[in-house]
């Protein structure tokens, strides 16, 4: 079992108002996986964690689009200067270790590199690594 099925009853439950139940799974997600995937966060349809979520914290209003795969140790959150929070579009891969913080965009088709920062926007069909993240190439998969 995968964390991400464990934050889609959650976030039912989060959405049809039955908070101590979403709770429930959220406190479970952690006891499991040692990870905090909130049931508010929105994850899309087929989006998986790799090595089934260990160590992942994702912020509570962060966006994850559909068939994305995010590695263990990722953190997706805020930032103290902003008040946005990022949000990934279709189709990423989020390497190992990445860190993506701010209020960023993260579009379509791109790949973030194991142990990255990301601190801005990263383009559509793009390859991103570093410290901070650069762009390294277009991705023509």
């Amino acid at each position: 079992m995968n964390c991400v099925y464990l934050h889609r009853c959650g976030n039912y439950f989060h959405r049809v108002g039955l908070y101590f139940a979403a709770k429930f799974c959220d406190r479970l997600i952690f006891f499991l996986y040692n990870s905090y995937v909130p049931s508010s966060c929105s994850i899309g349809a087929g989006s998986v964690f790799a090595y089934k979520g260990i160590g992942c914290v994702i912020h509570k209003n962060a966006q994850i689009g559909e068939n994305c795969i995010i590695g263990q140790n990722v953190t997706i959150g805020g930032n103290f200067n902003s008040a946005g929070v990022p949000t990934i579009k279709d189709n990423v891969y989020i390497g190992p270790g990445a860190r993506l913080i701010g209020n960023i965009v993260v579009e379509r088709n791109s790949i973030i590199g194991a142990n990255s920062v990301v601190l801005k926007d990263v383009p559509e069909n793009s390859v991103v690594a570093g410290v901070p993240a650069r762009f390294i190439r277009f991705n023509n998969a």
